[in-house]
């Protein structure tokens, strides 16, 4: 047996999916496109409703993200598709909850899963997208204590893995420099996202309804939603653009 399947064998399966996971965790979105066009019972008859609800619950992940991003750096890509971290990162909302990013993630899809008004995205949309981040997790924690030993062991004594630890956070938030080159870098740098999809979603439904001409306000606010990231986008090329060559 070579020294490569035998660390393979020796890891825990969950690891080993949160491996595969991160890899591919870009299919996320399609897969989520895929199974809006599973024809579905509806949640609610009210598709506005829905709408502002996802909508909402949609911007509170987006506002966590953007949060996260502007007052603690930390590398969420990896290197070469994998787990990776020069450092432990431990400032920012990292000192409340360890996953803050994956959390504001689970405010996105809970989002699009109201907004699309679909039991199929509910049962499985949802269900496996939490099934993915936690595997992935556990992939990146395995790295983490690999790497960091007592002190990510440490840390994560001190901070609670998902539900934020609230005491302490307006010293927090006060005693950082928010960094808004960076969120629009790193968080509006790709034409499409998720906040984008769910507007684009609701709009389809809606119109589907036959209620785009009874919904302005909604209909204008979803609107104003994907202008404003095509803005950003734009604005994120721009930058990128004009960043001198590594």
């Amino acid at each position: 047996m070579s020294a490569v399947q035998s660390v393979v064998l020796q890891t825990p399966w969950l690891v080993r999916v949160g491996d595969f996971s991160f890899r591919h965790r870009g299919l996320m979105l399609p897969i989520a496109a895929l199974l809006l066009l599973v024809p579905s019972p509806q949640l609610s008859h009210d598709i506005a409703l829905m709408a502002w609800l996802g909508l909402g619950v949609a911007l509170v992940g987006q506002f966590l993200r953007s949060s996260t991003v502007g007052l603690a750096y930390i590398i969420r890509g990896g290197r070469d598709r994998r787990v990776y971290a020069e450092e432990l990162v431990t400032g920012g909302l990292y000192n409340h909850c360890r996953n803050p990013m994956y959390v504001g993630n689970f405010f996105l899809i809970l989002g699009l899963a109201l907004a699309s008004n679909s039991w199929v995205f509910v049962l499985v949309g949802v269900p496996l997208a939490l099934a993915m981040h936690r595997a992935i997790v556990a992939a990146e924690e395995h790295f983490l204590r690999g790497k960091f030993g007592a002190e990510f062991n440490a840390y994560c004594a001190r901070v609670p893995r998902w539900v934020p630890r609230l005491s302490g956070l307006n010293i927090t938030v006060s005693g950082l420099q928010f960094d808004r080159q960076r969120v629009l870098v790193q968080e509006y740098a790709k034409p499409f996202d998720w906040l984008s999809f769910i507007a684009v979603i609701t709009l389809l439904n809606l119109w589907r309804a036959g209620e785009l001409g009874e919904r302005e306000w909604l209909v204008t606010l979803l609107l104003a939603v994907n202008l404003v990231r095509l803005a950003a986008w734009l604005a994120a090329r721009r930058v990128l653009n004009s960043s001198p060559p590594d």
